[in-house]
């Protein structure tokens, strides 16, 4: 059983910067790939950022690209996604997820666990 929880959301203007955060436990979080999804009002989940078990190799949706960065801190278990430059369609919920390998990382089907959601609004 593993346990993700997201923090850091918030309300914030065009052009701002978020840093989002997921606490994992109840698992060996070292060998697991850890994703960001989003899902928009009314939309699908979407893939954002994988980031591979090592911190070794991440990915990113081409929305995002050049403006968001994912990283990972082992020691701590914990997951961050950097957000800079945001625009008012990056408004979504956010959801991290855990899944055992890197393999169809943007497929939000083949993770296993996810946490709770953090809730990100971007005003113009």
């Amino acid at each position: 059983q593993v346990q993700l929880v997201e923090s850091g959301g918030g309300l914030v203007q065009a052009g701002g910067s978020l840093r989002l955060s997921c606490a994992a436990s109840g698992s060996i979080f070292s060998i697991d790939a850890m994703g960001w999804f989003r899902q928009p009002p009314g939309k699908e989940r979407e893939f954002v950022a994988v980031i591979s078990s090592s911190g070794g190799g991440t990915y990113y949706a081409d929305s995002v690209k050049g403006r968001f960065t994912i990283s990972r801190d082992n020691a701590k278990n914990m997951v961050y996604l950097q957000m800079n430059s945001l625009k008012p369609e990056d408004t979504a919920i956010y959801y991290c997820g855990s899944k055992r390998f890197l393999a169809a990382y943007d497929n939000a089907r083949r993770y296993e666990y996810w946490g709770q959601g953090t809730q990100v609004t971007v005003s113009s």
